[in-house]
């Protein structure tokens, strides 16, 4: 088991943050957005935009572990 690169661990920290430690600044009902509230379409924005988040960090891991075994 290694130790997972620190751009991985931001960037999969990044979805985590937005949709739990965000709340305050976007709790209101007013404005609409797609027809959604803008709560209920920040969470379902980054629900979508969550996978994109891994995607990046898995890169991100995965140059980090060529980085450090290239003969593999």
């Amino acid at each position: 088991m290694h130790k997972p690169s620190m751009g991985a661990v931001i960037v999969g920290l990044i979805p985590f943050v937005a949709m739990c430690f965000t709340v305050s600044l976007w709790d209101r009902i007013y404005p609409i957005v797609f027809g959604l509230p803008f709560n209920i379409f920040w969470l379902c924005a980054w629900v979508l935009i969550t996978p994109l988040c891994m995607w990046l960090a898995y890169n991100i891991e995965q140059a980090h572990l060529k980085e450090e075994h290239p003969d593999e």
